[in-house]
């Protein structure tokens, strides 16, 4: 929509251009065109209705207003229509009254529509909630919301202040929530559906409607308690009519499928399996189904108001399918094992069972007598009404039968049970407990107490009278459960307790629990559950053991510091090795070997302290478990033996894994030691020498292994350390680990494995050397013979010069080779070997050099005689 703008020029005064003939003719045509088209927009307008039944279309057209007249009244502001009508006021002041009348109307709309779009758009969140949000919370806080802002709505608002504006948006909304039931209660889908989602879904659609009408109510309440003068008094029929009847057919759908609930809880899965005729069973099954069949092709829509009386119809045939027949042969299949409700015992649960089937035929009479009279006096009204008296009768008789047996069993066996013993145990108690651990107390309360305390108890729920004696023992109910649940307590801890000992410990702690066993002895002797002195045997049993678990605590406390101290021997490093000086030169054989003895040294210092602490810590516990701390009891005698065979097991894992470690060493190639190849003519040599270097190795190892005689072996039957034995006046004898461990399997192999890798090592290095044995002419040659010989032949200089050029050679060849070799643990230096070379090289150049010159100056000296005596003979 768009105003015609005046084509004449405007930039003069008003009063100037309203005295031009032209101008006000051309401004009068613009005037008339404008007041048509906003006279038309108005109308069209006005006559507009929102599109659709729902509160959202409201919102949506009042919004279409307001975009459509704030376009049209924003033109109406341009500077050039505001000049126009200007000047034709100037002119001709009775000609713009219609055209103003015209632009107030078109003012006071556009403002009624910016305001009511404005206020409805508060609302649209909520709306649109309403119409399509999930899940059963959005609706429950949008309706107290939606009507919240409802109720500011009519506070504020000028046009939905008045009830006949406000009502319709109202029955929009309700005509809104009744859509949505109708979608989420779809009966095309409802009855295909798991009976327990079903009925969800109907519960909450029931809900959201009676929650609509609920928050109404309140709004009133609160619109009134606000102070405002206009109050909400709306006609609720129109509001409520229709959900209301949406409701009750609701609570028929809920009903519906109660009773098929009801129905299929009759056949549980276990009742299928051993029922006498399953095929019966199953044709049971197959007629509930058929109750609810004719739900899902139902061609009236059950929520239509018109539709209600066949919704009658509808619900009239539903009752009159639930009948007693269906009841009976469910009672026939079922009565010798029925369906329990949870938690219900066997009888009781079977009478409750019973009564409810009655209640269930009985309902369903009754309610045909309160509505459908005239039914039960047809003739098949007549005919249900006699089977009906006829299963009643046999539930009668079914539960006076359950009830009779049961009091008779109860009176008989109830007096027995109460004289069975609280506990029973799995083995014979008179072996004693160092063999056998594995004895278990367990409970000896019956189930079938509990039971007959649970059936008395629904008994006495379903009116029926019990024996006295089961009355007393279901109203001490609760003094039994809380022995039973103490006498559970102190033998889960008096299980785990045993868990926790060890067979050392076991034997150890022999005294305090036999006298354990002899306090449980009464438990299953004795006490039975009708004594008196059950409370005073929980409590002796619970401080007993509460003791004797203070008594192991405080024992595993001292292993634990004892295991900490074996552990660090066990893990104690023996061989620490020097490190390298300046990053490339290594300790010699004799150092380094030296070193780790050394260090070996210090390490056991530290290690035999941490021993000598041991007896300390086992005194401890012979305090605590004997009385006495002599180191000697004879009640640890057992405890004694059984830490020091843990110390040697530690012993000879210290001395294996050590010696694993260093033959891990010998292996890794990673230089630790150096040492030199050397000539000793007539041979080549390693120094120190491969026999040195095993000997050494033997003797580390031997340091090792002989490292155990620091740590004294006990008397026997105590923790104090023997003495030393003097055996003859010179000799002393000292009773160490080192006899047993030097002897252990482990390690002999052990130390046979290093020794032939540092054999097989100092071989292979030995080997390396022979490569240089091509140089041993040098000093294996007799020099005085061969210089002798080279001076009788006196050869030319050529031949000499072939001599110097190959020791030079050699020189060179030896200079070029590297003096270093890594090989494992070991680095072997080469550089003396080849000074050696290279010096016996350069002698014999030395010494022919020597001979070339003597024998130069001898040929000087005769050349010099011949040219002497030929001159004088000129």
């Amino acid at each position: 929509l768009k105003l015609e703008m005046p084509t004449v020029n405007l930039d003069r005064e008003v009063s100037l251009l309203a005295t031009v003939p032209g101008v006000v003719q051309s401004l009068k045509r613009c005037a008339v065109t404008w007041q048509k088209l906003i006279s038309r927009v108005l109308e069209e307008q006005l006559k507009k209705v929102p599109q659709g039944n729902g509160p959202l279309a409201e919102i949506y057209l009042w919004r279409e207003k307001n975009a459509t007249l704030s376009a049209l009244t924003a033109q109406t502001k341009f500077p050039e229509v505001q000049k126009a009508l200007e000047i034709l006021q100037e002119a001709e002041s009775g000609f713009t009254a219609d055209l103003q009348i015209v632009l107030s109307d078109l003012r006071r709309h556009h403002m009624q529509a910016q305001d009511n779009a404005k206020f409805l758009s508060t609302l649209e969140r909520h709306l649109k909630n309403l119409s399509t949000g999930t899940g059963v919370d959005v609706i429950s806080h949008t309706i107290p919301a939606l009507l919240n802002a409802l109720r500011l709505l009519w506070i504020m608002s000028r046009h939905y202040n008045k009830e006949e504006r406000m009502v319709p948006l109202l029955e929009r909304i309700s005509w809104e929530i009744s859509q949505r039931v109708r979608r989420v209660v779809d009966l095309q889908t409802l009855f295909k559906q798991d009976i327990a989602a079903a009925k969800k879904k109907i519960t909450e659609a029931r809900n959201t409607l009676e929650q609509w009408k609920k928050c109404y109510f309140t709004t009133c309440i609160q619109v009134e308690e606000s102070g405002s003068k206009r109050y909400w008094k709306f006609d609720a029929k129109r509001l409520f009519e229709k959900t209301d009847y949406m409701v009750s057919i609701c609570q028929d759908l809920y009903d519906i499928f109660q009773v098929t609930e009801e129905l299929h809880n009759m056949f549980i899965p276990e009742l299928i399996t051993v029922s006498e005729n399953p095929k019966g069973v199953d044709e049971l099954q197959r007629e509930v189904n058929i109750v609810i069949s004719p739900m899902e092709d139902l061609t009236c829509d059950p929520f239509s108001m018109e539709s209600a009386r066949d919704w009658g119809f509808v619900m009239e045939e539903f009752r009159e399918d639930v009948t007693v027949e269906i009841v009976e042969q469910i009672f026939v299949e079922n009565h010798k094992d029925p369906p329990l409700y949870k938690n219900h015992p066997p009888v009781a649960g079977a009478i409750s069972w019973s009564r409810s089937l009655c209640h269930r035929i009985t309902h369903t009479i009754t309610r045909f007598q309160e509505e459908e009279e005239e039914l039960l006096a047809s003739q098949r009204g007549k005919e249900v009404k006699q089977i009906y008296l006829q299963v009643a009768e046999k539930l009668k008789e079914y539960e006076d039968e359950k009830y009779h047996l049961w009091r008779e069993r109860t009176e008989h066996m109830l007096p027995l049970l109460l004289k069975e013993t609280l506990l029973t145990v799995t083995s014979a108690t008179e072996e004693p407990v160092t063999t056998k651990k594995s004895v278990c107390f367990t409970l000896n309360f019956s189930p079938e107490i509990q039971e007959i305390i649970t059936e008395t108890k629904y008994m006495e729920q379903l009116g029926l009278p019990v024996p006295e004696m089961a009355r007393y023992v279901a109203l001490q109910e609760d003094k039994y459960l809380r022995y039973t649940n103490k006498l559970k307590a102190m033998l889960d801890c008096y299980h785990k307790l045993m868990e926790m000992v060890n067979e050392a410990e076991m034997k150890l702690l022999d005294h305090c629990i036999q006298e354990l066993w002899r306090i449980l002895k009464a438990g299953h002797k004795r006490l039975t559950w009708k004594s008196v002195g059950i409370g005073e045997f929980i409590v002796q049993c619970t401080q007993t053991i509460g003791n004797l678990e203070l008594l192991v605590h405080q024992i595993h406390h001292i292993s634990e510091d004892i295991s900490s101290k074996l552990q660090s021997i066990e893990s104690a490093n023996l061989f620490k090795f020097p490190h390298s000086k300046n990053g490339d030169k290594y300790p010699g054989a004799k150092e380094f070997f030296d070193y780790v003895k050394c260090e070996q040294a210090k390490v056991v210092e530290q290690l035999v302290r941490k021993y000598s602490a041991i007896p300390q810590l086992l005194i401890e516990v012979e305090r605590r478990v004997a009385n006495t701390n002599s180191g000697k009891s004879p009640k640890l005698a057992s405890y004694y033996a059984y830490w020091e065979n843990r110390i040697y097991q530690v012993l000879t894992q210290l001395i294996v894994k050590n010696l694993q470690a260093f033959n891990a060493t010998v292996l890794a190639n990673v230089p630790l030691l150096q040492i030199e190849a050397v000539l000793s003519v007539p041979e080549i040599t390693l120094q120190p020498n491969a026999s040195e270097i095993e000997k050494m190795t033997v003797q580390c190892i031997q340091g090792c292994v002989e490292v155990t005689k620091h740590f004294i072996r006990w008397m026997h039957g105590t923790c104090i350390e023997c003495p030393t034995q003097h055996v003859k006046a010179d000799e002393v004898v000292t009773f160490s680990f080192y006899s047993d461990i030097s002897q252990s399997p482990l390690i002999i192999e052990q130390a046979d494995l290093i020794t032939q890798n540092v054999h097989k090592l100092l071989a292979s290095l030995s080997k390396c050397l022979n490569q240089w044995k091509k140089y041993d002419l040098l000093w294996k040659s007799d020099k005085g013979a061969l210089l002798d010989r080279l001076a009788a032949e006196k050869p030319a200089c050529v031949v000499f010069d072939e001599h110097l050029q190959f020791y030079m050679k050699v020189i060179q060849e030896v200079t070029s080779q590297p003096f270093i070799k890594d090989e494992q643990f070991i680095r072997l230096q080469l550089a003396p070997l080849a000074l050696a070379v290279q010096e016996n090289a350069k002698s014999w150049m030395m010494s022919l050099g020597k001979l070339l010159n003597d024998l130069a100056r001898e040929e000087l000296f005769s050349l010099q005689d011949e040219i002497q005596v030929g001159v004088f003979s000129l």
